[in-house]
């Protein structure tokens, strides 16, 4: 089986030495390289293009947000996953936006961690739970029914693949439609949820009973 290769950024020698330590218990996942602030992960993303990236969000020479969004757009297979302290409403809706796959707090064991890296890496959505229970706590505040109410059962389908992990050429193979079309459905479902990623998305097909809430949660605490 091929095993999951993963890069890991932060500006802690320390922290990235523990996540070495942890990785090297697990043999289905191979640390392909370190980066140490935001610049030097998308260098390292263009030459070693891991299949995970696991990152913090507040680094020198450009932070994490940064580099986030910029390895989404140009890499978008490539899954990423936030590590960090920080679990303010700020922070969390600034990585969404930027289009993370993940979010785990440093508080996590190192289980948690590792089962979290495989679950992005076989396209699931990891989440620590006090990140999930934010997420669904403000969805409920934010939205009532009728914005759920208002996906069309074509939205609706696009919205359970996307759960899945299924990026839009897949999704435009499985439902036989074109990618752009496909990237239109997304559009207009971000919108209706007013949803900030397809994480968040994610989040709202839980709260609809397309996938259970702890599918979502499955990268957090045990």
């Amino acid at each position: 089986m091929k095993k999951i290769q993963l890069l890991t950024v932060d500006d802690h020698a320390v922290v990235r030495k523990g996540i070495q330590m942890m990785v090297d218990t697990e043999p289905t996942i191979e640390i392909v390289g370190e980066a140490q602030n935001g610049q030097d992960a998308i260098r390292k993303v263009k030459s070693l293009h891991p299949d995970v990236v696991l990152i913090d969000l507040v680094m020198p020479h450009k932070d994490g947000l940064e580099a986030i969004a910029e390895i989404k757009h140009d890499y978008p297979e490539i899954k990423v996953i936030v590590l960090t302290t920080f679990e303010d409403e700020e922070k969390i809706r600034a990585a969404m936006r930027a289009g993370v796959d993940g979010y785990l707090l440093k508080d996590a064991d190192g289980e948690a961690l590792l089962q979290a890296i495989l679950a992005a890496g076989k396209g699931d959505m990891p989440l620590h739970p006090r990140v999930a229970r934010y997420l669904f706590k403000g969805a409920s505040s934010s939205n009532g029914t009728d914005e759920t109410d208002r996906l069309t059962p074509r939205e609706r389908e696009v919205l359970e693949l996307v759960t899945q992990g299924l990026s839009n050429k897949d999704i435009a193979q499985v439902l036989h439609l074109s990618e752009g079309t496909i990237k239109v459905h997304v559009s207009h479902i971000l919108s209706k949820l007013n949803a900030s990623s397809r994480t968040e998305a994610a989040v709202w097909a839980a709260q609809m009973g397309l996938i259970s809430s702890s599918e979502i949660e499955d990268g957090g605490e045990h």
